[in-house]
């Protein structure tokens, strides 16, 4: 398996990446949002749930 953000040999200390660098690039990604995962669910916003969303439709 190589880095999966350079392709380089992993260096045992990093693995699955061959730096910090290349660790920290992945970490920073994920803090960024960059990853993600498909799911069915809608996401929710402010805080706000399925319920009050069905009732706001009901005025609109």
């Amino acid at each position: 398996m190589s880095c999966p953000i350079c392709s380089k040999d992993p260096e045992p200390r990093y693995r699955p990446f061959c730096s910090k660098r290349c660790a920290d690039v992945d970490l920073g990604r994920w803090m960024q949002g960059k990853y993600a995962i498909a799911t069915e669910e809608r996401p929710v916003v402010d805080g706000a749930s399925d319920e009050f969303d069905d009732a706001a439709r009901k005025f609109h």
